[in-house]
């Protein structure tokens, strides 16, 4: 996180536009294609440089499965493969990093809730997605970027199913980064 707030706000906000591009354009949008015409973008907060933490990672050997409910009433299996722990408003918080049983791979799939969420946030949470450069190791550091929080798919169309975040990445506090609730 050595880059100035301006380039990074630019960074952020091309990364925003493309995305914006992505979903009124693209034939992998979420977006129904009747609703693409009429979309003007996603809403998003301002960035805030405040929400760029660096979290310790503990990392579990033996993962433990975890069952995450899903948009649709089905239920999904994830492993917890590490811990996130992190300060953010002056407090130490937790959230933990899945990642699908047999899947490839070393990226890691951070859903959560906070404060926001069902108020100026989709109903069913955020993800963010974390991809280290290298193996973890306990006590390792890596960034956890809430201005990448993004809304899933099924906040724009039924035809997806999403994972819920699990109560044990149910913030207490909030988290005024990333994406808003999509206005459709």
């Amino acid at each position: 996180m050595t880059d100035s707030h301006d380039d990074y706000v630019e960074r952020l906000r091309a990364n925003r536009a493309e995305k914006d591009r992505v979903f009124a354009e693209e034939r992998s949008s979420p977006l129904p294609p009747e609703a693409r015409d009429d979309f003007d973008g996603l809403d998003y907060f301002d960035p805030d440089p405040d929400h760029r933490v660096t979290a310790t990672v503990t990392v579990h050997d033996d993962p433990d499965p975890v069952e995450m409910e899903t948009s649709d009433d089905r239920t999904v299996r994830y492993l917890r493969v590490v811990s996130l722990s992190f300060d953010l408003g002056g407090q130490t918080h937790t959230l933990g990093g899945y990642r699908q049983e047999n899947a490839s791979g070393d990226e890691l799939f951070v859903p959560f809730r906070d404060k926001t969420t069902g108020q100026a946030t989709y109903h069913g949470g955020r993800y963010m997605e974390l991809a280290p450069k290298d193996d973890l190791s306990d006590g390792d550091e890596v960034p956890v970027d809430f201005n990448l929080a993004y809304t899933p798919f099924c906040a724009f169309s039924d035809a997806f199913s999403c994972p819920l975040p699990p109560e044990e990445n149910w913030l207490e506090t909030t988290v005024p980064a990333g994406e808003r609730t999509p206005e459709l």
